[in-house]
């Protein structure tokens, strides 16, 4: 019992806590989105249940990709080498690609039903999708964001407990924080859009990184990974222009009302 608890695993502890909070600002944006197409009494419960469902799946997850990371790691099929296109595929990068797709697809369509928006539809409707799929919907993305902060934890520490330990941390942390984001899109509708179109990189992300971890080159050339260091420092763009835009808005407002 004393071997549990020494200080290099309760500093692996906080260290993995640390990056599950980093690596799931993504996630925690898409979850806020995904849950608002269900009715809307019922999108509170809908987070809830799927991030609690997802955490027990991650842990599942763990424990199979600590059994079986070769499995995982092995090609399931080739595409052999030509001037067009190539790559390896395996479980890990053909999970990352549909993800990344899938991301793409939902940024996407939010946005362009923002672009043909009917208030008055859009209130008798309510959500779009059932409880039940919305909730399978945050589950099956949760697992899909999960590859990353795992294998980052593999990374850091052995300690099966430790990693089971951050992983429940971080999704408590993620459940609390999932009511605050969508009250707060909620609120500031303008920036929904902003955060659709955060969205909509983060699926270019997972695209690349798929393409990466399957060694896809196109027409001779390699697919690389965009870093968090780059992904965050256009979401920082972003924001900024949004910021400015709004600012300059308002000032162009009242200098019409004063004329």
């Amino acid at each position: 019992m004393e071997d549990i608890f020494t200080l290099e695993h309760l500093t692996s502890l906080v260290l993995l806590i640390m990056l599950q909070a980093v690596l799931g600002l993504d996630n925690l944006l898409y979850i806020s989105i995904a849950s608002k197409q269900a009715p809307e009494k019922d999108q509170a419960r809908v987070r809830t249940i799927g991030i609690a469902w997802a955490i027990v799946l991650r842990i599942v997850l763990l424990f199979l990709l600590l059994q079986l990371i070769q499995w995982f790691q092995n090609p399931w099929f080739i595409i052999a080498e030509n001037p067009y296109f190539s790559g390896q595929f395996n479980f890990h990068s053909i999970i990352v690609l549909i993800g990344g797709v899938f991301i793409m697809y939902t940024a996407l369509k939010e946005i362009w039903h923002m672009m043909h928006f009917d208030p008055q539809l859009e209130e008798s409707s309510g959500g779009t999708k059932s409880v039940t799929q919305v909730i399978l919907l945050i589950i099956v993305m949760n697992l899909v964001f999960s590859f990353d902060s795992i294998l980052g934890a593999m990374a850091l520490t052995d300690e099966f407990w430790v990693m089971a330990a951050a992983i429940v941390a971080g999704g408590l942390l993620m459940i609390w924080l999932s009511g605050r984001v969508t009250a707060f899109l909620k609120k500031n509708r303008l920036y929904e859009v902003l955060g659709l179109f955060i969205l909509f990189i983060v699926g270019i992300m997972l695209l690349s990184e798929g393409g990466h971890l399957a060694h896809i080159y196109v027409f001779g050339n390699p697919i690389t990974p965009m870093t968090k260091t780059t992904f965050y420092f256009v979401i920082t763009v972003l924001i900024l222009i949004d910021i400015v835009q709004s600012k300059y808005q308002k000032n162009l407002n009242r200098s019409g009302q004063k004329h």
